[in-house]
């Protein structure tokens, strides 16, 4: 037995053994009978095994025959992927599209836009990395990300291309049973300050500061955002947190929203944008996602508008 079959082989049987006969083969190939016969043939014998039995008028597999044929398919896939992978990088298609996410940026959205990336671009590996204010944005001053999801104005050096993606409405909470959440009418700051606040803190030094909404001087600091909801729900502090993600706990009085005095809703909203360095752009796979996440993004903010309208037509009424 030899190794030395090729493809044109493997091909040529699988069409067979899909189409019922060679001459259905040939046509769905492009060659004539007599050229899918030669394959078959030549198949058989350097593989040493008969796929085919021909007692009966239509090739018919042997035993040995339906125990290669899922060998075969897997030899023909690995060869059309790396066709395609190919063909991909040719035209400029990256061989793998890394993208960080703020932490802060609502996940489903990423995920509906990674099921379609999926589809589009089958070929290619998808690495999803979240990170926390400037550890987003550094990957893709150090080129390791195509691209990065980040939040907040100082996007970092000139060198960044900003696209912006959407608002994030940050929301005051605690706990029911947190001294703040007993209290009555807006909270001033000054009380806000006898209590702890848990903040998000970013884990490098690539945008130090940039820390949202620090109203008291007792400060819990926290770089993981499920870490800090759940201080929350324990009643250990007070804190920002994207509406999105506490909805649930909102809405089931497992926390509650409070008001604060003299804090307009504008300073409790993060912009989002997609950022990338003006000298690597992303490819045509990047680009996809970009414009994907910019899509969905819109659609979220057109709702949570028309949710704030309906709200404040609500309480007119």
């Amino acid at each position: 037995m030899r190794d030395d079959f090729s493809l044109d082989q493997i091909r040529a049987f699988i069409a067979s053994v899909e189409e019922g006969s060679f001459s259905a083969a040939a046509r769905r190939l492009g060659c004539a009978q007599s050229a899918v016969s030669d394959l078959i043939r030549r198949l058989e014998e350097e593989t040493g095994v008969q796929l085919f039995s021909r007692s009966t008028r239509s090739p018919t597999l042997t035993m040995a025959g339906k125990l290669l044929l899922a060998d075969a398919k897997a030899i023909a896939d690995a060869a059309n992927k790396l066709n395609s992978h190919a063909r991909g990088m040719a035209q400029g298609v990256e061989p793998e599209l890394c993208v960080v996410v703020d932490v802060y940026f609502p996940f489903s959205i990423v995920a509906e836009a990674s099921m379609e990336f999926r589809d589009a671009f089958p070929d290619v590996p998808l690495r999803l990395y979240v990170e926390v204010l400037g550890g987003a944005l550094e990957p893709v001053l150090k080129g390791r990300a195509s691209f990065a999801v980040v939040g907040g104005q100082a996007l970092g050096p000139s060198s960044i291309v900003a696209e912006k993606l959407c608002d994030i409405e940050l929301v005051p909470v605690a706990a029911p049973h947190h001294p703040l959440a007993r209290s009555d009418g807006p909270i001033p700051c000054e009380l806000l300050a006898r209590h702890v606040q848990l903040v998000l803190t970013e884990r490098t030094t690539v945008a130090t500061g940039r820390e949202h909404n620090v109203l008291s001087p007792l400060t819990w600091r926290l770089s993981d955002l499920f870490a800090k909801n759940s201080l929350l729900l324990h009643g250990l502090g007070w804190g920002f947190v994207p509406r999105h993600a506490v909805g649930c706990d909102i809405a089931e009085g497992r926390l509650k929203v409070l008001s604060v005095e003299d804090h307009a809703p504008a300073t409790m909203c993060i912009s989002m944008s997609a950022v990338y360095r003006g000298d690597a752009p992303p490819g045509p796979a990047g680009r996809w996602m970009i414009d994907r996440l910019q899509s969905a993004a819109k659609k979220v903010n057109e709702q949570r508008r028309i949710g704030a309208t309906v709200g404040a037509l609500r309480h007119m009424a």
